[in-house]
C-alpha cells in the first residue's frame, strides 16, 4: 500500500465535531491511563510539535521508557474525546505505537541514534495519523511511505500491540494499538509473499521485534 494521492484533495466529509475544553482535559487524562496500562508509566516530557496535527502539522511524541528495553513511542492525537478518527480497521479505532531499542534521551545532538529514529518515527506517526482518515489500515498489512525526492519509501509492517493481552482502553471504551514496524524492503516483499506473522516470528527469533531501528541484519 502506498499514498497519498487523495490525501491533500478536496474532501465532501462533514466538519468535525467541536469538543470543549473539559472534554479534552478528561480524555487525555483516561487515554494518559489507558497507554500506561499497556506501556507502563509516560515520560514526563513530551515532544511538542511547532505546529498542531489538527491543522497539518506533526503530531506530537509521548515516550515510554518503562515498559520494555529502550523507548516506546504513542501518539495520542489519532482519536477524538468521542472515540471516533482513524477509519475503523477489523478491530475498531487506535492510537499508534512504535519502538526503538535505544534508551531514552533529551540531548540536543540531533543527530545521536535515539534522536535519529526519534525523528524517524515522528514522520512515520505522522503520514499514517493523516493516512489513517482516508484508508482502512488493518494489522499484519503492509505500508510504504514515500521520503524526499531520490530517497526510497519507508517500509512498515502493521501488527496489533498487545501485550500479556492487555487491551488499550480510553475510560469504559475499547481500542487497541496498532504497531508501526519500520523493516527492509526484503522482509516487507517476505510479509507480502509468506504472511506477516512468518516475518514476525523471524524478527522474534533474532531479538528485533517489535523495534523499528534498521542498524541490523535484514532476517529476510
Amino acid at each position: 500500500m502506498s499514498f497519498f494521492k487523495k490525501l491533500f484533495g478536496k474532501s465532501d466529509k462533514p466538519t468535525p465535531r467541536e469538543f470543549t475544553e473539559q472534554e479534552h482535559e478528561l480524555d487525555y487524562e483516561q487515554k494518559s491511563k489507558g497507554l500506561e496500562n499497556v506501556l507502563g508509566k509516560m515520560h514526563d516530557l513530551v515532544g511538542h510539535a511547532i505546529i498542531p496535527f489538527a491543522v497539518g502539522g506533526a503530531v506530537d511524541m509521548y515516550y515510554f521508557p518503562n515498559h520494555i528495553k529502550g523507548t516506546g513511542f504513542a501518539t495520542m492525537e489519532l482519536l477524538e474525546p468521542d472515540g471516533t478518527g482513524p477509519l475503523p480497521n477489523r478491530l475498531g479505532t487506535y492510537e499508534l505505537v512504535a519502538f526503538t531499542k535505544y534508551d531514552y534521551n533529551n540531548s540536543e545532538d540531533t543527530q545521536t541514534p535515539f534522536n535519529l529514529i526519534e525523528r524517524k518515527i515522528c514522520g512515520i506517526f505522522t503520514a499514517i495519523g493523516f493516512f489513517s482518515k482516508e484508508a482502512v489500515l488493518n494489522p499484519n498489512e503492509t505500508c510504504e511511505i514515500p521520503n524526499g525526492e531520490g530517497e526510497e519509501n519507508s517500509c512498515l509492517v502493521f501488527d496489533l500491540y498487545q501485550p500479556d493481552n492487555k487491551e488499550f482502553k480510553i475510560g469504559d471504551r475499547n481500542h487497541h494499538l496498532l504497531l508501526c514496524l519500520q523493516v527492509f524492503r526484503s522482509e516487507m516483499e517476505f510479509a507480502r509473499e509468506n504472511g506477516s506473522e512468518e516475518l514476525f516470528k523471524k524478527l522474534k527469533q533474532a531479538g528485533h521485534y517489535p523495534y523499528s531501528d534498521l542498524d541490523r541484519q535484514p532476517v529476510a
